[in-house]
This record gives C-alpha cells, sequence and structure tokens, in this order.
C-alpha cells in the first residue's frame, strides 16, 4: 500500500511541476502585450517611449536601457530581470521598486502575468 502512496505522490508532484510551465503562452503574452503595455513600451530595439524599450528585457540589468531616463530608486535596485524578478515587479512594480516611474498598478492574474513574461523572453 505504500509504495502505490508513495508512486501516486510522484506521479501528482511531477504533474505539479509540469503543469505552471505548460501555462506559459508566448502567443497570449504578447496580446497581454497589447494590451497592458503597449501604450508606454515598445518591443524594438532601442525605441524607448513613455517607458523603456521591452526588446531584450529578459536578463537586463535595470535602469541600464540606454536612452532612457530611469528613477534613482530603479537605477539602484540592483535587479535584474529575470523570470522570477518579473513576476514579482509586474505583479506590484511599486511594492518591488520604491520610486519607480511606472504608475501602472501591476498585473494581478498569474496566467496573465506568466504568459507575458513568456512573450517578453521571446524578444531578442
Amino acid at each position: 500500500m505504500s509504495r502505490i502512496f508513495l508512486a501516486l505522490a510522484i506521479v501528482v508532484a511531477a504533474f505539479l511541476l509540469v503543469a505552471p510551465a505548460q501555462a506559459q503562452n508566448a502567443d497570449n503574452g504578447q496580446k497581454v502585450y497589447r494590451q497592458q503595455c503597449n501604450i508606454c513600451h515598445d518591443v524594438a530595439a532601442g525605441k524607448n517611449r513613455i517607458g523603456p524599450t521591452l526588446f531584450e528585457v529578459v536578463g537586463r540589468k535595470a535602469g541600464t536601457e540606454a536612452g532612457f531616463t530611469y528613477s534613482d530608486g530603479m537605477k539602484a535596485s540592483g535587479l535584474t530581470w529575470d523570470a522570477a524578478t518579473l513576476e514579482r515587479y509586474l505583479a506590484d512594480p511599486r511594492g518591488v521598486v520604491a520610486g519607480t516611474k511606472m504608475t501602472y498598478a501591476g498585473l494581478k492574474n498569474d496566467e496573465q502575468r506568466r504568459d507575458l513574461i513568456a512573450y517578453l523572453s521571446t524578444l531578442h
């Protein structure tokens, strides 16, 4: 009986580890970008708007995009935009970086946020 329980637990754990990765959909993330981010951010290299370009944002050190004037808080944040940091920041920008210029209140929908990050990861 305990072997069956252990096997079942392993299958459930494996499913839970794989399920979030499957939820990430870059095509849906592009739609989220167009609805939520496009007004302030471009995705073309070197094209800053009200906010900095999101081209190659994944892996970039926060506050370093050439030609954009960042807040002191963003420049001093020490953040690098990886998936985990973007997850936190996009959920609550002002809670993660005090003094950020970004006036957006945050993307509260977990699935949309993960899909958006999947899309941002394709921009290179």
